[in-house]
């Protein structure tokens, strides 16, 4: 052991080879602990609702205009300080609408410019100088940092200062420097972002999101269910990547992988067309409004059968070749007659909605056709050769987990699965037995798995772990009895379209319960919060998002437009800092457009969940605990160097 310390200390004294260089480092290591906490943002189940996520991540859920707020409070009107805010949440935008419309432009140039470098300060305060400057604009660094960090009614400095704006104007900077400056704010209002889970399906743009977060500061992701579907798509996985397509064509949404991620589809197409030509396609319209010609939605549903029917077959094969997955009962296609058209299922006879099944052999119903199977191979491809899926993919890997454990919250998607006494669910996973962390872990390790295993079994294993995760009712990201997709389809009784939630959602106000999940992933029942989102809270009929006396906050609240009637809002999100836990109840975003022209907000509801006594500082974070023990081995390294254990390497 003494060795491994010696090593170590004489690696530690590479990085800081003098005392003095050990003393510096000790010092600014302990002055950060003191700073206040930063602004953590979570978000939840965006499903691909590009603008209302951008708009929500440009105002922090409101975090930017509080701080235009703490600048200027009575000193300025609200509609300026509205108008304000927009500058900085659209600065580009804004500015060439109100070029059309201000006469003096170097007047608004100035004015703008002392306003936006006095919120750069406010939002700046809270961080080293160090971290402010990693996070400047190269071209303007230099001079950004000059005007955040010098005080203007200083004597020697005043004339300094506003030569600098003047000559910032002189130039023709003036635009260029107010969007650094505006994205700057942005930047600093929120210290880190937490996605908990769903950005992908339904909504039109969840690979414009994913472009978006790869660029984000600072992020973490816990994968929704949504999200592992299409990681086991990219992975190859047949289930999974019918399950995507079927929800891109029942959302009007094919272009999102034909055009964003440039996957072929019209092989699908060709076969849809041919095999359905004269078939309605009743049971498989679109959902919302696909903005899409006639000719183009008639196709899609025809698409949508055709991708539907495959998909059953081959989550049949699925489940015939994992009998350890315990899904049997979600076969049903051998349970058809398909002369009569009636299904039997717990033995009751139904009347199907559509008779018509071209393509399945009722000797053979899991067994694709010829075409079907040439189909799905052309897909499985696409999907694996995908660089722009495949990016994406790697990225919610590297950057995502099932849950994660930040400044004693508890993230994870949908729920911890459990029994109707409030005790931890057993579920079987390739014959071993796994509950509560111990399930998330090793459902993790085999996504992971999926990508990354050398041995091919494992590694199919880990594709068909994805697929499980997805609708299986041990899946922790599900927390259903079953998904009746087959069932909503084709049958009119509302009985047979049940989903029995997990005991979980129905135990979240029992303080007994929650407190033993907190210490099943080691966190204490005091100060802990559990975040999560994946089932809508239904606002509109008067449910509460936060649960248990604040130690449980289910944030979905429908950012997905589908969602929208049935919650009644337009999603919750939350902000951490330093002062305490604030949710945020969104109203339905209009447009980019109408938030820039009418400067109108999303209008938000927001509620203290948790307020401190004392101000957070960083010393009371994740990142403190490990700043501490930075210092605590510099200071072994100090002694060993005034000891003469170790030389000063000068």
């Amino acid at each position: 052991m003494k060795d491994l310390e010696e090593r170590y200390l004489e690696r530690l004294s590479q990085l800081y080879p003098t005392i003095a260089m050990a003393s510096t480092e000790i010092i600014n290591l302990q002055a950060i602990l003191n700073l206040p906490k930063g602004t953590e943002h979570f978000l939840t189940d965006i499903h691909g609702e590009y603008e209302a996520f951008s708009h929500v991540l440009k105002n922090g859920s409101g975090a930017v205009r509080r701080k235009v707020d703490d600048v200027f409070g009575n000193t300025m009107s609200s509609r300026t300080k509205q108008a304000l805010a927009t500058l900085i949440y659209y600065p580009k935008e804004k500015m060439d609408r109100i070029k059309r419309e201000e006469d003096n432009m170097e007047d608004w140039y100035k004015i703008t410019l002392y306003r936006l470098i006095e919120i750069s300060k406010r939002a700046a305060s809270k961080y080293t100088r160090s971290k402010v400057r990693k996070s400047l604009p190269e071209d303007f660094a230099y001079v950004i940092e000059e005007l955040i960090t010098e005080k203007a009614d200083i004597m020697d400095k005043g004339s300094y200062y506003n030569s600098i704006v003047s000559t910032i104007i002189r130039i023709g900077k003036a635009e260029k420097f107010i969007i650094a400056l505006s994205e700057l704010i942005q930047r600093l209002t929120v210290d880190h972002l937490h996605i908990v889970g769903d950005i992908y399906d339904r909504g039109p743009g969840p690979h414009i999101i994913m472009d978006k977060l790869m660029k984000y500061h600072s992020v973490d992701i816990q994968w929704g269910n949504h999200d592992v579907l299409w990681m086991g798509a990219a992975a190859g996985q047949r289930g999974c990547i019918a399950n995507v397509i079927r929800i891109c064509a029942r959302y009007g949404n094919l272009d999102i992988l034909e055009e964003g991620y440039g996957i072929n589809l019209l092989p699908l197409a060709t076969f849809a067309l041919n095999t359905y030509k004269d078939d309605p396609c009743k049971c498989f319209q679109l959902k919302g409004d696909s903005g899409h010609g006639k000719n183009e939605m008639l196709m899609d549903i025809k698409m949508h059968k055709a991708i539907s029917v495959i998909q059953f077959k081959v989550e049949g094969q699925i489940i015939k070749k994992n009998p350890g997955f315990k899904m049997e009962d979600r076969n049903l296609l051998h349970h058809v007659d398909y002369e009569k058209g009636t299904i039997e299922i717990d033995g009751k006879t139904y009347e199907m909605l559509d008779k018509n099944f071209p393509t399945i052999d009722p000797k053979n119903p899991y067994g694709l056709t010829k075409e079907e199977e040439d189909i799905m191979e052309r897909l499985e491809q696409a999907f694996l050769n995908c660089e722009k899926l495949q990016r994406h993919m790697r990225f919610l890997l590297n950057k995502g987990a099932l849950y994660k454990v930040y400044n004693n919250n508890l993230l994870y998607h949908g729920c911890v699965p459990l029994n109707e006494d409030g005790s931890l669910k057993t579920v079987s996973v390739y014959g071993k037995s796994y509950q509560g962390k111990s399930l998330y872990e090793i459902l993790e390790s085999y996504v992971r798995k999926g990508f990354h295993a050398l041995d091919e079994e494992e590694r199919e294993r880990g594709r068909n772990m994805m697929w499980y995760i997805w609708l299986s009712e041990g899946s922790p990201l599900f927390g259903k009895d079953k998904m009746a997709t087959f069932e909503r389809y084709f049958l009119a009784e509302k009985e047979t379209h049940k989903e029995k939630k997990n005991p979980y959602y129905s135990l979240l106000e029992e303080e007994e319960v929650v407190n033993g999940i907190l210490r099943e992933f080691g966190l204490p029942s005091e100060g802990t919060h559990i975040v999560n989102g994946h089932v809508p809270v239904k606002s509109k009929n008067g449910e509460n998002p936060v649960k248990c006396g604040g130690k449980v906050m289910v944030i979905d609240g429908g950012f997905s437009k589908a969602y929208q009637k049935e919650t009644g809002i337009a999603g919750y999100t939350l902000i951490s800092n330093s002062y305490g836990l604030i949710l945020v109840a969104h109203e339905p975003f209009e447009s980019t457009e109408a938030a820039i022209e009418k400067e109108s907000d999303i209008h938000s509801d927001s509620v203290i969940v948790n307020r401190v006594l004392e101000r957070k500082l960083v010393g009371d974070t994740d990142v403190g605990r490990d700043l501490r023990e930075q210092i605590a081995d510099l200071e072994v390294l100090l002694r060993a160097y005034r000891s003469g254990r170790i030389a000063e390497k000068v």
